[in-house]
């Protein structure tokens, strides 16, 4: 029982997290253009959206597992 708690309540604070930040971001470096042994990179910033549903999923999820554990107490 405890273990569905904490497992509730990790989901609870994960859906929680992803509605306070919906986006995240990442850098990635790309070759532009090599002539022999010189080559140009660029960084390139990549912007991945977390649809907030996602969000709404876990934390709904998260409830339910909470209340399967204080429901299912023998």
């Amino acid at each position: 029982m405890k273990a569905l708690l904490i497992t509730g309540v990790a989901l609870i604070v994960m859906g929680a997290a992803v509605l306070g930040y919906d986006h995240y971001s990442y850098t990635t470096t790309e070759n532009i253009l090599q002539i022999g042994p010189i080559t140009a990179t660029a960084e390139r910033t990549h912007t991945v959206s977390i649809p907030p549903l996602v969000g709404w999923l876990l934390i709904g999820g998260g409830a339910c597992v909470i209340a399967y554990a204080v429901l299912s107490k023998k």
